[in-house]
C-alpha cells in the first residue's frame, strides 16, 4: 500500500503540476478532517512519510499554562507526567492509533476532502503561476467569441480580450494565434481568470522587448509611450551607452525592426523620437516628422509655445490634431501650435495701431485753428463749376446716336422709292 501511495503521490504531481510535498499535506488534512468528524477524536492527528508512504495517525494536545478547550488542550502539570522535558506551547502525543482501524466512512469523507484540496490546490497553483506574469506578453489560441470579448486558450487556464481592450483595426478568427498585454489575474470559483489587452502602452513596450535586443539588455531604454490604438503611437528612447543611436537601434536596418513591430500591430503607425532632459528639445523631436522653428515653455502653466513654418502647420497638427495630441501625452506638456507667419504679423500690428494713435491726435489738433475757415464755399464750388465742361462732351457724344438710328430707318423708304 505505501508503494502505490507513493506511486500516487508522483502521479498527481505529473498531471496536476502541483508539488509533492502541498499534496501530502493536502492528504494530511484530509484523513486527519475525516477522524475529526466523529465526537471524541477532536485531539487526532496524522503524519505521512513522503518517501516511504507509512501513514502515522496518533493523538497529541497542546501544552498551555490554562486550559480552555480540554479536548485539544492540557495543563503543564499534566504534560510533565507524561514527558518531564515538555515545555508551554507544545504538541505533545499522548497516544498512537492503529491506522487499520481507519474505516469505509471515514474512507469516504477522506475522499471527498481529498478531492476538494486536490482543486483547491490545483487552482492555488495556476494562480500563482499566472498572477507571476502579469506586465508580460502571452500567447494563446482563439477558442471562442463571446458578446464580452474573445476567449484565448492559454493552457491551464483562459484569458478574457475584452472588446475595449482590442483594436478597431484587428479582427480574430478560430483557431488564430493571438499574442496579449497580461493586465491582471483574478481568482475565481472555476479557476483564475486572466485578463489581456492589445491597446495598452505595456503592450506595444513589450513588442519592442522582443524585436529589439538593445531594449532587452537595457542598453537603450524606452522612456514614454503615446498610443491610440489601431491609429498610432509615438516612443521616446534614449541610449544608456555613449556613441549608441537609441532611434537607429530601435528602427533596425531598413526599418526591420520597427516593422515587425507594426505588423503585429495590424499596421499601427509607430514613431521613434529621441528623448531629450531640455523640454523644448523633448517637445520638437515629438512632434517629429514636422519641423519646428522655436519653442518657448512656460515653466509655470507648462504650456509649450511652438513655431512652425507655414507649410509645415497641417502636418504639425496632424489629421484631427491626432500628431499633437500623441506629442502631449508623451512630453507631459500642453503645447500650443502657431505658423511663423502668424507670429511675424503679431507684431506688426501692434506697431500699426501705436502709429495710428498719434496721427489721429494730431488731426484733431490741427482741426482747432481752421475753425473760420469752414465758411469759404469757393474752394468747394470752383470743383462743381469745373464739371460742366466735363459733362458737355459727355451730351456731344451721345447726340449722334440718334443720327445712327435715323439713317437705319430710312433704308426701308429709299427701297419702297426704288
Amino acid at each position: 500500500m505505501s508503494r502505490d501511495f507513493v506511486g500516487a503521490l508522483l502521479q498527481l504531481n505529473a498531471e496536476k503540476g502541483v508539488p509533492r510535498e502541498h499534496l501530502v499535506r493536502t492528504v494530511e488534512d484530509a484523513i486527519q478532517s475525516a477522524y475529526r468528524r466523529f465526537s471524541g477524536d477532536e485531539d487526532v492527528h496524522v503524519h505521512i512519510d513522503p518517501e516511504s508512504g507509512r501513514i502515522r495517525v496518533f493523538r497529541a494536545r497542546r501544552v498551555v499554562v490554562e486550559v480552555e478547550d480540554e479536548l485539544v488542550e492540557m495543563t503543564l502539570e499534566d504534560a510533565r507526567a507524561i514527558d518531564p522535558d515538555a515545555e508551554v506551547g507544545v504538541l505533545l502525543e499522548t497516544e498512537e492509533l492503529d491506522p487499520e482501524h481507519f474505516g469505509r466512512i471515514h474512507a469516504q469523507t477522506a475522499k471527498q476532502v481529498v478531492l476538494q484540496r486536490l482543486r483547491e490546490a490545483e487552482r492555488d497553483v495556476v494562480f500563482e503561476q499566472y498572477a507571476s506574469r502579469e506586465g508580460e506578453l502571452i500567447t494563446g489560441t482563439v477558442n471562442r467569441v463571446e458578446p464580452r470579448g474573445i476567449i484565448l486558450d492559454v493552457g491551464r487556464a483562459e484569458a478574457v480580450l475584452a472588446v475595449t481592450e482590442q483594436s478597431a483595426t484587428e479582427h480574430y478568427r478560430i483557431g488564430q494565434n493571438v499574442k496579449a498585454f497580461v493586465l491582471e489575474v483574478r481568482r475565481s470559483t472555476k479557476g483564475p481568470q486572466v485578463l489581456v489587452s492589445r491597446t495598452h502602452k505595456g503592450f506595444l513596450r513589450r513588442l519592442f522587448e522582443l524585436e529589439v535586443p538593445e531594449i532587452h539588455s537595457g542598453t537603450v531604454e524606452i522612456k514614454a509611450i503615446a498610443r491610440e490604438a489601431g491609429n498610432r503611437s509615438k516612443v521616446a528612447v534614449a541610449s544608456r551607452q555613449e556613441g549608441l543611436d537609441p532611434v537607429g537601434a530601435t528602427v533596425g536596418q531598413r526599418g526591420a525592426r520597427v516593422q515587425a513591430v507594426v505588423a503585429e500591430l495590424g499596421g499601427e503607425k509607430v514613431d521613434v523620437v529621441p528623448w531629450s532632459d531640455d523640454p523644448a528639445v523633448f517637445v520638437a523631436n515629438a512632434l517629429s516628422p514636422a519641423q519646428v522653428v522655436n519653442v518657448n515653455i512656460d515653466e509655470e502653466h507648462r504650456i509649450a509655445n511652438v513655431t512652425v513654418p507655414e507649410r509645415m502647420l497641417s502636418l504639425a497638427i496632424g489629421r484631427e490634431g491626432q500628431n499633437a495630441r500623441l506629442a502631449a501625452k508623451l512630453t507631459g506638456w500642453r503645447i500650443d501650435i502657431r505658423s511663423d507667419v502668424v507670429v511675424a504679423a503679431a507684431p506688426i500690428a501692434t506697431r500699426v495701431e501705436v502709429a495710428v494713435e498719434p496721427a489721429e491726435v494730431a488731426v484733431e489738433l490741427a482741426e482747432v485753428p481752421v475753425e473760420p475757415a469752414v465758411e469759404v464755399p469757393v474752394a468747394v464750388a470752383a470743383p462743381v463749376a469745373a464739371a460742366a465742361p466735363i459733362a458737355t462732351p459727355v451730351e456731344a457724344a451721345v447726340e449722334p446716336a440718334p443720327k445712327k438710328r435715323a439713317t437705319r430707318s430710312k433704308k426701308p423708304t429709299e427701297e419702297v422709292a426704288s
